[in-house]
């Protein structure tokens, strides 16, 4: 009797631990949903909106001087004077450098005793010319006098203008010891000093006149993008300024905007056979002389407004194998997606959507590397602009 209890109680005992072994191993299933449930990604994203858009075209270039005059003497001789500041603003007629005019004050004298000589000469020749004439018509004198007279005396006028003409080269040489300024602008500077000699149409230049205002900018294309370029104009995509001139903005070096606006020019433009581009110039009011020549600046066009461009952040794309741009979008079941997009252009930190998503997409654009396309997350807007920030700090 003993024995079958113990032996009832050992079986109880056994059903029982199978029972709770069970029971727990049905509990372990139920609590493994809410373990994995605590394992949903969160990743942020940004819900593309249409918005207006106006395109840039960035040309790059290279300042140059609007009139560039380089001075040379026209007489030679020493020079006594520099009349000007080296780096400071000259105007046209300004005198620059004093040569010695001495030996031009005696050469202008001598010509204009000449021209009296001839003067006095040609006054006497006339009176025995007329005086013959009188006494050819009584027979007074022969013919071959009155021939001979006539002949002296247009010889005494023409010694007249040849001495007039000396007069006025000598004038003219006198006043060439004045070396003067061309043009108006800013002067450089100058490669002689006081006591130098100088001659007559030397190769080497005095000094070098650059015109500052306005000025020229010549940037570089190809001559396909100039065609657009010229066709974009003549449909009204850019912004025009005048017959055949698109208004241009000026970046400059640092990465400021230059205050005037200028007006792009298609005429006189020659293609590069060497590399296919073109120069083309714009020009622009420079009133403070805030550019200068041979700065580096790239001109910006702006072209038609899109009314309706999508934008998307550039940290959120990436590239298949064929090198496709895609994204990772968030589905109305918060599913994740990938989705092939085409774009045309980059636009600051932003790629300029043509075709393949569309307004109210949700993309991923931080914890892609957490997910998986066909896997279940939760999303959380963030603002477009706090991601410029991040770039940007990313950067430096």
């Amino acid at each position: 009797m003993q024995n079958n209890s113990v032996s009832r109680l050992s079986t109880c005992f056994i059903l029982l631990t199978t029972i709770l072994s069970l029971t727990g191993c049905d509990a372990s299933k139920e609590k493994t949903p809410t373990a994995k449930q605590g394992q949903i990604p969160e990743v942020n994203i940004v819900t593309l909106q249409p918005q207006p858009l106006t395109l840039h075209s960035q040309l790059p270039g290279r300042t140059s001087a609007y009139r560039v005059a380089e001075v040379r003497p026209q007489v030679s001789g020493i020079v006594i004077k520099r009349l000007f500041k080296e780096g400071s603003d000259v105007k046209a007629g300004q005198t620059l450098y004093q040569i010695d005019p001495a030996s031009y004050n005696a050469s202008l004298a001598s010509a204009k005793a000449t021209l009296e000589r001839a003067k006095a000469t040609e006054a006497t020749a006339r009176i025995k010319a007329e005086r013959y004439r009188d006494l050819l018509k009584t027979k007074g004198v022969s013919q071959q006098d009155f021939d001979d007279a006539q002949a002296l005396w247009k010889e005494a006028a023409a010694d007249i203008s040849s001495a007039k003409a000396a007069v006025d080269t000598a004038q003219i040489n006198l006043a060439y010891t004045k070396v003067t300024s061309p043009i108006s602008g800013r002067i450089g500077k100058s490669t002689i000093t006081e006591g130098a000699l100088v001659t007559a149409q030397q190769t080497t230049a005095l000094t070098t006149i650059q015109q500052l205002d306005p000025l020229y900018v010549d940037v570089s294309q190809s001559s396909t993008d100039l065609l657009k370029l010229k066709q974009a104009l003549t449909d009204g995509q850019l912004e025009s300024a005048g017959p055949q001139e698109a208004k241009v903005k000026l970046l400059l070096d640092d990465g400021s905007y230059y205050t005037e606006n200028g007006k792009l020019q298609f005429s006189d433009v020659t293609v590069d056979e060497s590399t296919g581009s073109v120069t083309v110039r714009a020009i622009f009011p420079n009133h403070d002389q805030q550019l200068l020549p041979g700065m580096f600046v790239r001109a910006e066009l702006g072209e038609a407004t899109l009314k309706d461009a999508l934008l998307v952040p550039q940290l959120a794309v990436s590239h298949d194998p064929r090198g496709n741009a895609t994204v990772l979008v968030v589905n109305a079941q918060d599913q994740v997606e990938q989705k092939a997009f085409t774009t045309t252009r980059s636009v600051d930190n932003n790629w300029l959507v043509k075709d393949g998503l569309n307004a109210g997409d949700r993309i991923i654009v931080n914890g892609a590397q957490k997910v998986q396309p066909g896997m279940k997350i939760n999303a959380k807007n963030v603002d477009p602009a706090s991601l410029v920030t991040a770039s940007l700090n990313t950067k430096q």
